[in-house]
C-alpha cells in the first residue's frame, strides 16, 4: 500500500494481491509464498523465532521460517518499492501475489478457487523464486523442471484384533502394513522405467495402543513424487495393487481389504516455459555475468503448488532459485566441519542480506525486460 499498490486481502483464506497499473502493456504476476513450519528454531541466530501458534489439530506449537519464505516475502516488498519508484522504466500492470499454505500445497488452489483471474485478470507471464540453502549466495539456479509433482496418500490397513499372546485368533494389521511398506519399494524399482524418476515414501505408520493387544487397524501416510502423468498413474495404481493384494494374501475378506485414499493436496510438476526462461537467463547473464548460474542437476524431488497458478490455463512462467548459504559454509563442510542445514531443519539459516538483494535484483531486472515501455 505504501508503494502505491492497490491491495486486496483475504483471498482464498489469507492470500494477498497487490496491483500497480502503469500504462498499457502486459499483466505480469510475481508470486511469493509466506507460510512457516511447526518447528522450534535452534539456529542460534539473534533473530531466531520464539513464536508459537495453534496448528490445524489444535496443538500449541513453535513456528519458524524453516524454508526461507520470509526471504521470498521480503524480496517481494523490495521489488514493489523499486518498481513503484521507477515508473518511467516499464509499462503494464504488475501483480504481486502473497500466497499462504504452500507447505500444505493448498494455498494456490484455495486462491484459484476464489476466482483469482476472473477478479484480477489472467497474467500474461509469471515469476517466482525460492531461496536455496544448497546454492551459494550470489548465484542463481534455473532448471527446466525445478520441482516434481506430488501426491499425498493415506492407506487404511484393517485387521482382526486379538490378544498379543494369541495371534492365530486374528489378522495382525501391523504385520500386514509392514509388508505393504516393503512391497511399495518395488513399485518404483520394478514398475517405473529405470530412467524415469519417482519416489514413494512412507512418512508415518500408526497402529495399536498397548504391548499385548493386536489392534484391528493401522494407518500409513505416504508422499508420492513423479514428473509425468504416466509415471503418476503407474505409481498410484501400483500402490493400490500392492496394498489390496497383500491384504488378500493375509486372508482378509474383500470388505476388509486395505483402502487407499489420494488427497486433493496434489500438485503437478513445475515446468519452466523454455522460450520465456531463455529470455530471462539471457537478461540475468548480461546483468550478473555468465558465472552466476549454478551448474549440475536437481537431485531431490521437492514439490511446489506454484503450477496450480500457471498450468491450466497455461501461463508462461519461470521459477528460479536464489543462493542462500555463504560459500565459506560449504568450504567448512567439505573440510569435515558443520554440515550446511537443510530446509525444514530447526537449524535452517540463510544469509539474509545477500539473498534478499539478489532476489530483488533478479526479479526487477526480469520485470523490466518483460515490461519494456
Amino acid at each position: 500500500t505504501d508503494a502505491g499498490f492497490r491491495v486486496t486481502r483475504n483471498i482464498g483464506g489469507t492470500g494477498i494481491i497487490g496491483l500497480l497499473k502503469n500504462g498499457t502493456g502486459p499483466l505480469v504476476m510475481v508470486r511469493a509464498d509466506m507460510d512457516g513450519l511447526p518447528i522450534e528454531e535452534k539456529s542460534g541466530l539473534h533473530n531466531a523465532s520464539k513464536a508459537k501458534q495453534t496448528d490445524w489439530d489444535g496443538n500449541d506449537v513453535f513456528v519458524m521460517h524453516a524454508c526461507g519464505h520470509d526471504v521470498h516475502m521480503t524480496s517481494l516488498v523490495g521489488t514493489a518499492r523499486i518498481m513503484s519508484g521507477n515508473l518511467d522504466q516499464w509499462s503494464g500492470t504488475l501483480m504481486l501475489l502473497g500466497q499462504p499454505a504452500e507447505e500444505r500445497v493448498i494455498g494456490a488452489r484455495n486462491m484459484m478457487k476464489d476466482n483469482l483471474w476472473q477478479r484480477f485478470g489472467k497474467p500474461d507471464a509469471a515469476l517466482a523464486l525460492h531461496v536455496s540453502s544448497e546454492i551459494p549466495t550470489g548465484m542463481l539456479g534455473v532448471f527446466d523442471s525445478p520441482y516434481s509433482g506430488a501426491d499425498t496418500v493415506d492407506i487404511i490397513v484393517r485387521g482382526i484384533g486379538t490378544h498379543g499372546a494369541s495371534p492365530h485368533r486374528g489378522i495382525d494389521p501391523v504385520v500386514l502394513a509392514s509388508q505393504i511398506v516393503i512391497g511399495l519399494q518395488t513399485v518404483v524399482s520394478r514398475t517405473l522405467p529405470p530412467r524415469e524418476p519417482g519416489v514413494i515414501t512412507v512418512g508415518s505408520f500408526h497402529s495399536g495402543t498397548k504391548h499385548n493387544i493386536i489392534s484391528d487397524q493401522a494407518k500409513l501416510q505416504l508422499t508420492v513424487r513423479s514428473e509425468t502423468p504416466e509415471s503418476r498413474a503407474l505409481l498410484l495404481d501400483g500402490i493400490r495393487r500392492v496394498a489390496e493384494n497383500l491384504g488378500r494374501a493375509a486372508g482378509l475378506p474383500n470388505k476388509l481389504l486395505p483402502e487407499v485414499f489420494i488427497s486433493e493436496e496434489s500438485v503437478p510438476p513445475t515446468w519452466n516455459d523454455p522460450e520465456f526462461t531463455s529470455k530471462l537467463t539471457s537478461v540475468w547473464s548480461d546483468r550478473f555475468g555468465k558465472d552466476v548460474f549454478v551448474q549440475g542437476k536437481r537431485l531431490g524431488m521437492g514439490a511446489e503448488d506454484f503450477p496450480l497458478f500457471t498450468a491450466d490455463p497455461y501461463i508462461p512462467s519461470t521459477y528460479f532459485a536464489v543462493g542462500g548459504t555463504p560459500k565459506s559454509a560449504f568450504e567448512e563442510e567439505s573440510r569435515g566441519g558443520t554440515p550446511v542445514p537443510s530446509h525444514h531443519s530447526p537449524l535452517f539459516k540463510i544469509e539474509p542480506r545477500a539473498s534478499v538483494i539478489l532476489g530483488v535484483e533478479a526479479t526487477v531486472s526480469a520485470l523490466l525486460s518483460i515490461m519494456e515501455p
